[in-house]
């Protein structure tokens, strides 16, 4: 068997699209034709801070792991914040930038970041990745929303953790959206019930379009919707029509767009990436404000998706203690960050272990507001 061999690469049109889909599998947002499509059109590239250098490990000419690495400029886009960290530095007269982001840009999902078979190529993937940052003077080394087995891995190389909370929804096997809400306690369930039918009596429908049916008129008014709630934030939004567009093409049996309407005019839509297990809540806006159309858009239609085609697993993203009343529960995300400096690492080391114990805690509080009934007791009737 060949030797296992690392090499660093800038650009993902150097590897074949089937030689890297099947080393990722059935991941869509970790796909040749998703992270590419970033790259090609602009959206995470050099020219906005996010330089490709993707650590790649290889026996023979045999692509067997891969880290999507990046060297970053800046610390938008991420979902992890280090602000205080890099001014921390600013004031110590040290430079934070550039630093080595291992991440999905723009995309809080947790999954695998060592991406390979075995344990082994996982470990030398890292050990290549630490290795840059003396050769290049990196301040740091970052992987964001790393799968469990990897977060060991980073620990294991002497990395510190970082927690977060993210909410899910997990889907036992419902026969219809009923049937889900039939498991909630009875104030989460008359309300959501309400909302859907004060929606409904408004006027609003919805219609779920997949990524190769999708129109370029559908893809204009989903981009009006996108750029319309990064300004209400007062910020700018990271990603481009050609990019929605291009996904749309490239990955047309994992892409869904929901699109709501009123009089037979649009109103909201809201753009949702699926495997066969798992779906992911991205992006949504609204040309008018009405009541309850961010919830059912972005949490209700998603959520019936995923029981019509019995997907498992809902991640609705970062953020948002509203989504706990809708069904989707807190869980602990991580990431791993290793600091080159030595004091630093010790500082940031702490802080990650007061955070911890902070996420620990809020979690808890947030298991204790579920919106699902508790279990029934012997002999005692469901009201």
């Amino acid at each position: 068997m060949p030797r296992l061999s690392l090499r660093t690469i800038d650009s993902l049109g150097t590897i074949p699209r089937p030689a890297w889909d099947a080393l990722v599998g059935d991941r869509p947002l970790l796909s040749h034709a998703f992270l590419h499509a970033l790259h090609e059109t602009g959206c995470a590239a050099p020219e906005t801070g996010w330089t490709p250098c993707y650590m790649t490990a290889w026996r023979g000419e045999t692509l067997v792991g891969a880290m999507p690495l990046y060297i970053k400029a800046h610390s938008y886009g991420e979902y992890v914040f280090d602000w205080s960290w890099a001014d921390a530095y600013r004031r110590h007269g040290r430079h934070y930038y550039p630093k080595l982001l291992c991440a999905i840009p723009f995309t809080p999902a947790p999954g695998p970041r060592l991406i390979a078979a075995d344990a082994t190529t996982r470990a030398e993937l890292l050990a290549g990745a630490l290795s840059l940052l003396d050769e290049h003077h990196f301040s740091s080394l970052h992987i964001l929303f790393p799968q469990a087995e990897d977060a060991a891995a980073c620990v294991a190389a002497g990395m510190d953790l970082r927690d977060s909370v993210q909410f899910h929804w997990t889907n036992p096997g419902y026969r219809d959206f009923a049937d889900f809400l039939s498991t909630m306690n009875h104030t989460k369930r008359k309300r959501i019930n309400q909302e859907r039918r004060k929606l409904g009596s408004s006027g609003v429908t919805f219609r779920r379009v997949l990524g190769g049916e999708i129109e370029d008129r559908d893809w204009a008014f989903f981009f009006r919707c996108y750029t319309s709630t990064y300004r209400r934030h007062h910020s700018t939004p990271y990603l481009s029509l050609a990019f929605f567009e291009r996904l749309g093409t490239s990955l047309p049996d994992n892409v869904l767009l929901i699109v709501g309407e009123r009089d037979g005019k649009r109103v909201c839509s809201a753009l949702d990436v699926f495997s066969r297990d798992t779906l992911w809540g991205r992006y949504w806006g609204a040309t008018e404000f009405i009541s309850g159309l961010h919830f059912e858009a972005c949490y209700y239609q998603a959520i019936d998706f995923c029981i019509e085609r019995r997907i498992g697993h809902f991640e609705g993203g970062a953020q948002g203690v509203h989504k706990l009343a809708r069904g989707l529960l807190p869980v602990t995300t991580r990431s791993a960050h290793a600091i080159a400096d030595p004091d630093f690492a010790r500082a940031i080391a702490r802080f990650a272990a007061d955070e911890r114990a902070e996420v620990a805690q809020t979690i808890e509080e947030l298991e204790a507001a579920t919106p699902f009934k508790a279990p029934a007791e012997p002999g005692i009737a469901d009201t």
